[in-house]
């Protein structure tokens, strides 16, 4: 049994569709007005974030008070790590108070990786580094099978900041297994090499990667993470990666348009197309909480039978 989340990677295809299917279910009480079951009543989730949150972090809060459990947040601004303390320290201090699920966010590839063996608590990774973001991808992935029915045989284009995205990698460890054909286009500065050994196909031309496509995912342009010089500007970017309506049009007319947020309008997507009938951008931070929710209820009965 696996007690913890940290990445699709090493996830089957069996264990990411029962998420997907009980996903499902916590979407419909998402849903409703009253949103409260008590699948982790009397249960401790602390949302442990070295990094900047909105959607995420919230979400995984929110998630946890659906299902009536008891939620705490800690910052690294706003916590001991400010006074000296270490990732292993702070842990084994967030364990010892009867933690029973650790939502981590963290700057280092595969952190949460390392925290995982060293404390009893189930750890979800919520994005590591340039590594994984598990949630991400599988909220993405049931926003596709509510809009698509299922997520074989569908060609999925993914645009934009390729090299630091650990959503784009976590999508392509989960569609392909799920049987979807991904495809990915940026500059070649923002794609890394041997890419295709995933089993995607690269592009460095957007229209050539948008062909024919069933769902258009946007990646944010990571300019905190980047070196100088891997593109001349954001204007130039835009101009030659951005999707506007009419690049939209070389993929199939009721093409998903999808982001994971946050947004960078006139960057990755037009407003026009951010705001069109065929996004569902708002629909996908719907699913994000019922994702979470689904990820601790299966955590919380015992973990992944694997």
């Amino acid at each position: 049994m696996k007690k913890d989340l940290l990445g699709l990677k090493d996830l089957s295809a069996e264990s990411i569709t029962a998420i997907l299917n009980e996903a499902q279910e916590m979407k419909k009480i998402v849903c409703q007005t009253e949103k409260k079951t008590k699948d982790l009543a009397g249960r401790t989730v602390v949302n442990l974030f070295y990094e900047n949150s909105t959607r995420t972090r919230l979400s995984f809060e929110l998630a946890a008070k659906y299902m009536s459990a008891n939620a705490a947040n800690i910052t690294a601004s706003g916590s001991s790590v400010q006074k000296g303390e270490t990732l292993i320290d702070t842990a084994h201090t967030i364990n010892a108070m009867g933690t029973d699920i650790l939502v981590m966010r963290h700057s280092m590839s595969g952190a949460p990786h390392l925290i995982a063996p060293l404390v009893n608590a189930s750890v979800i990774n919520a994005g590591d580094g340039m590594d994984e973001h598990p949630t991400q991808a599988l909220l993405d992935m049931l926003t596709i099978i509510e809009k698509k029915g299922s997520v074989k045989g569908l060609k999925i284009a993914i645009i934009g900041d390729i090299y630091h995205s650990r959503v784009v990698r976590s999508n392509i460890y989960g569609l392909t297994k799920l049987g979807a054909e991904v495809s990915v286009g940026g500059p070649s500065t923002l794609i890394p090499p041997e890419m295709e050994k995933l089993g995607v196909k690269v592009f460095n031309s957007v229209h050539e990667a948008v062909i024919d496509a069933d769902v258009v995912m946007g990646l944010r342009i990571q300019l905190e993470r980047q070196k100088s010089g891997l593109f001349p500007s954001i204007r130039e970017y835009y101009r030659f990666f951005g999707i506007d309506e009419k690049r939209l049009k070389f993929a199939k007319p009721d093409a998903l348009v999808m982001h994971p947020g946050p947004v960078n309008r006139g960057v990755e997507f037009s407003s026009s197309v951010i705001d069109g009938d065929q996004s569902v951008i708002n629909e996908q931070v719907t699913s994000g909480v019922a994702v979470r929710m689904a990820v601790m209820k299966i955590l919380s009965n015992g973990g992944f039978n694997e």
